[in-house]
């Protein structure tokens, strides 16, 4: 879950923070209510659930196009969006993604400044001549595309990848041969990304969704993943994983089941899927795959609290958090896949968590990544057949590492480094020599804009006397006179931490005289396994509350005032923003929840909602169910508040958090506010959940964001003279 855009507008718009709620019309309101284990909920606003009624589909258009029009009357808005188009046009290309396949063939996205959509591209080797496989914004005319994701097989001959329109994030998965850049004439539709590949390098295993309406709760419970072998009819494609096939596994409606081949162990592995941090997994042997009545068995079970594994043709290597917070890595053979006799290999560290999404199998040994406090991180090595860990002296400190291998055969590491005002750097690894050389495939570039910006990592107490880190950066010299307009930008949720990331449109924040602040919440996973667990279903209220601790402690410190802090969050991140404002309105002078969480009793009425009951709960248990009332920011509204100014952003093909989530939010925050400050509500509707945005779009979001939290927290150069909006 994460973000999209802002826009809308009507009306009149006044000077400095005085935007009263216009004469937009009032949303539509059929009560209802519900009772929850005794405790009777009203819902002023559930009407707006559904999305076709005209009268709600009307009241979303006037909400929206008022929006736009107010945000776009901010003096300096469109200069934000200047300097950030400007700044990205300084690096020449930008590549992502990349995948190595045996060959050395080096598959990945990259965009230039004159691109929209990223596009894939191959080359043989580093050095290799670069070819153009596939432009999304040439596919079909008068439409906007996107690719989302892609898989190329191990031998580098073919490549998988999903396209979709207008942030759905479901589409069709399209074929190709690399050498001849044909398409194969089979598409597999309903699918989202490239699939994955078997080791015969012929055959791809998919999971799509039941039909195409993303706002259909039957789309995405009891999916079937299927095979498909090139050159066949995508009609003919079996079911090899499902819970039809398989009822004694317990596979669950809302669960994603999938399934394929690891060639280095022989085994086929089942993935049951949801947003749990746990993995659900089974095996058995390769030479089964896709038979009837394969002989499945458990390899991790939920309460093993195994969270990534990777291997090599010995062994099954992997992390688990089960008694150890901060995780350890451990070992178990893949000959005879037993976790009672699983070894440790690296303990727990007293001050260091694992990072489970980066570790590596190679033909040398495992290579992992810590993090203190989720901020600083560092590079381990694992030698095979030792328990010798090795640390690795970087070229540089790094608040982030991301890693690439090529393949458990092969020697090949590509680690990534990145911080707050670090651009990424990209090195190969020298396990002979511990050199890192220097091996670019996005071009550099200079941000001079950003020479005198400095980080201060803070432990700042939380409620319970918890401290939580905080990382703040600002213009070297800031005066500490409580002035500064601070921009917070927080998550909690899934174990993701808030990792140290160069993202030049929020420093514009930091470099015109403003602090932007990203406060490590409990929920996320910056300080390991039970970080998260502390702001998850009944845990939850601590992740606001962190927040909150967080923008006291910079306003008693005269880092920044009250009435000069803005909050902002996407998706996951909503409930923190909406119980943050409601808990504490006075505190924030501006709030921007995009695409947000905001009715979390009713998730599980969503599409989406039943896959996350791992994480947030359910209302069928008592517990969780006042858990679920607690966090949802929407029935916690009062009327008669002054609230924040508020902009609420909604994608109407969201296939995450379904608009009208944030559409109730916004209806009852304008009748519930009593104050003069503006709450707006955007619908984006040729947008989902942020995915496959275009670059222009995305600059455009993060100034309508930054242009809405500068005029409210009174910058200036981006307070509006009397104007009449049209």
């Amino acid at each position: 879950m994460k973000t999209p855009l802002l826009t809308a507008g009507l009306l009149l718009l006044t000077t400095v923070g005085a935007l009263a709620q216009p004469s937009v019309s009032a949303a539509p309101s059929v009560p209802a209510s519900d009772t929850y284990f005794g405790t009777k909920v009203d819902d002023p606003y559930r009407n707006l659930e559904n999305l076709q009624d005209p009268a709600v589909a009307s009241w979303m258009k006037a909400q929206s196009e008022y929006a736009r029009r107010t945000l776009d009357a901010i003096p300096g808005r469109q200069g934000l969006i200047d300097k950030m188009v400007a700044m990205d046009q300084r690096k020449a290309a930008r590549v992502s993604d990349l995948r190595v396949a045996d060959n050395d063939r080096y598959f990945y996205y990259k965009s230039r400044p004159q691109d929209q959509q990223p596009k894939l591209y191959y080359r043989d080797g580093y050095k290799g001549q670069e070819v153009l496989l596939f432009d999304p914004e040439t596919y079909e005319k008068g439409k906007v595309f996107n690719i989302n994701g892609f898989s190329p097989t191990n031998d580098g001959s073919k490549v998988s990848f999903g396209v979709s329109e207008k942030g759905t994030e479901l589409g069709r998965t399209l074929i190709m041969d690399v050498k001849t850049r044909k398409l194969y004439p089979e598409q597999i539709q309903l699918n989202r990304g490239g699939g994955e590949w078997l080791p015969d390098n012929q055959t791809l295993v998919y999971l799509p969704y039941n039909n195409g309406d993303l706002k259909d709760m039957a789309a995405r419970q009891n999916t079937q993943c299927r095979l498909h072998r090139l050159g066949t009819p995508v009609a003919q494609d079996k079911v090899v994983f499902s819970s039809q096939l398989y009822p004694k596994l317990g596979i669950k409606p809302s669960d994603y089941p999938y399934a394929g081949i690891d060639r280095d162990t022989k085994l086929a592995y089942g993935f049951l899927y949801t947003v749990e941090r746990y993995l659900n997994i089974f095996y058995a042997p390769a030479a089964t795959f896709g038979q009837p009545n394969m002989p499945w068995q458990p390899l991790f079970r939920s309460a093993d609290e195994v969270t990534n594994f990777v291997t090599d043709e010995q062994n099954i290597y992997f992390v688990t958090s089960r008694n150890t917070p901060r995780q350890k890595l451990m070992r178990m053979s893949a000959a005879r896949p037993d976790l009672a006799a699983a070894e440790v290999l690296v303990p727990e560290s007293a001050d260091e968590s694992i990072n489970d999404e980066q570790l590596k199998a190679t033909k040398d040994g495992v290579y992992f990544v810590r993090t203190r406090n989720g901020v600083q991180a560092r590079l381990y090595f694992l030698p095979r057949g030792t328990k010798t860990v090795q640390e690795l002296k970087l070229p540089q400190a790094a608040g982030r590492i991301e890693l690439t291998n090529k393949n458990a055969q092969s020697s090949d590491l590509w680690v990534t480094l990145g911080g707050w005002t670090m651009d990424r750097k990209r090195y190969r690894f020298n396990p002979a020599t511990k050199q890192f050389a220097l091996e670019p495939l996005s071009s550099e570039a200079q941000y001079p804009e950003f020479a005198d910006l400095v980080v201060e990592e803070l432990m700042v107490p939380s409620h319970d006397g918890v401290q939580v880190p905080l990382s703040i950066v600002y213009k070297k010299g800031l005066k500490r006179d409580g002035q500064a307009p601070t921009l917070m930008v927080g998550y909690g949720a899934y174990s993701r931490a808030m990792e140290p990331t160069f993202m030049p449109p929020f420093l514009l924040w930091a470099a015109q005289g403003g602090i932007l602040a990203v406060p490590h919440v409990r929920g996320g996973g910056e300080l390991g396994e039970d970080w998260h667990k502390a702001g998850q279903k009944t845990t939850k209220p601590n992740t606001w509350k962190d927040l909150i601790a967080c923008a006291d402690y910079l306003a008693k410190n005269s880092y920044t005032a009250p009435g000069k802090i803005a909050i902002n969050g996407g998706s996951a991140g909503g409930i923190l923003i909406g119980r943050a404002m409601t808990e504490r309105p006075d505190l924030f002078a501006v709030a921007i929840p995009e695409v947000g969480c905001l009715n979390a009793v009713r998730m599980e009425n969503s599409p989406n909602g039943p896959v996350n009951i791992p994480e947030f709960g359910t209302m069928a248990k008592e517990d969780e169910a006042k858990a679920l009332l607690e966090m949802d920011a929407y029935h916690h509204l009062k009327p008669g508040t002054q609230y924040p100014a508020t902009l609420v952003t909604a994608g109407f093909n969201d296939p995450r958090v379904i608009a009208w989530q944030p559409a109730k939010f916004a209806a009852r925050l304008q009748a519930s506010n009593a104050g003069s400050k503006p709450v707006l509500f955007f619908t984006d509707y040729d947008a989902g959940h942020g995915m496959g945005d275009s670059r222009l779009k995305q600059f455009e979001a993060i100034a309508d964001l930054m242009a809405f939290g500068l005029w409210q927290t009174g910058t200036s150069g981006f307070q509006p003279a009397t104007a009449a909006v049209k």
